[in-house]
């Protein structure tokens, strides 16, 4: 038994599919049968039930591949640390980010990363914040950025960013108000996109104020929920990030929140528990701090970074 085989059997398991598992693992299809072979003749137990139609472990077979993706963390940490001993940066990264924050921060940080950390494989894919905390938990991503307060056993939250909401307005309405108070829209429609507005740190809370508006729409997308306004009249909320994505027209539609009423997200960097590679996430932090709005990152973020 070696490395390489237990890379092979935890690839098998994650595409449940040969060949895309061996393209993962840079082999021929023919080598990774051959090897996953040899495997199960040493240990003398079979580890998938193959068929034309499927691939899917037996068993002993989740036990063991569950201890290989153990091994594979704990082996993998062993390069890590000589890494941050020497200083250096480099080798493979990947970075989750949630759909409702990729928007606003991909774009420029894909371009001022690869300008400043060329020797970093980065991998970036979007997940939600449940798979995001799974993918964390069984050492199939680095980091993730999402949301604050959702965190799981064995995951560590570094809060990162927050940014305030506006309102958004249709015509009919922004014409009559120069700051936005929930009770001045009270017969108006309200339209929302669940996963993106349900804010933990709000006096206003969207998602528990459904009885101020005729009806809520979860919708798929900010522009989708803004286009609804349009046509539909009524108001939503969005992430001071979008402001930087409406035209001179739409701006005359956003509204400040009065007061007491001021809505904002937390945005946090979320890693396994015993997650060692400080300096990998720093180049996180850095390349945020190039491009980011004034004030909007975390104070110590700032001032020190990521400390682990």
């Amino acid at each position: 038994m070696n490395i390489q085989q237990l890379r092979y059997i935890v690839a098998i398991d994650r595409f449940r599919n040969f060949a895309k598992a061996a393209e993962s693992c840079n082999v021929s299809q023919p080598t990774l049968s051959a090897m996953l072979f040899k495997l199960e003749e040493e240990l003398d137990i079979k580890l998938f039930d193959r068929t034309n139609k499927s691939v899917t472990p037996t068993k002993v077979g989740s036990k063991i591949i569950s201890q290989a993706k153990r091994a594979l963390m704990e082996f993998n940490q062993i390069g890590q640390i000589v890494l941050e001993e020497k200083g250096e940066i480099g080798g493979k990264f990947l970075l989750s980010v949630s759909p409702a924050i990729a928007p606003y921060i991909l774009p420029k940080f894909i371009k001022n990363y690869r300008a400043h950390y060329p020797a970093v494989d980065l991998s970036i894919i979007e997940l939600k914040s449940d798979k995001m905390q799974e993918a964390l938990l069984n050492g199939e991503i680095d980091a993730g950025i999402s949301t604050s307060g959702n965190i799981n056993d064995g995951v560590l939250e570094i809060p990162l960013y927050k940014e305030q909401f506006y309102v958004y307005l249709s015509e009919n309405c922004w014409r009559k108000l120069r700051v936005f108070n929930p009770a001045d829209l009270e017969h108006e429609s309200m339209w929302v996109m669940k996963d993106a507005q349900c804010l933990r740190e709000s006096a206003f809370s969207f998602c528990k104020s459904s009885s101020k508006g005729q009806h809520i729409y979860e919708a798929g997308s900010i522009e989708t929920l803004i286009r609804i306004v349009d046509e539909n009249s009524g108001f939503t909320i969005i992430p001071e990030m979008h402001l930087g994505f409406l035209n001179e027209s739409q701006r005359k539609h956003i509204r400040p929140i009065e007061g007491e009423y001021k809505s904002m997200r937390s945005v946090s960097i979320y890693i396994k528990a015993d997650y060692i590679r400080q300096q990998m996430l720093n180049t996180i932090t850095d390349t945020l701090k190039i491009f980011m709005p004034k004030g909007m990152l975390h104070e110590g973020i700032v001032k020190y970074g990521i400390k682990l």
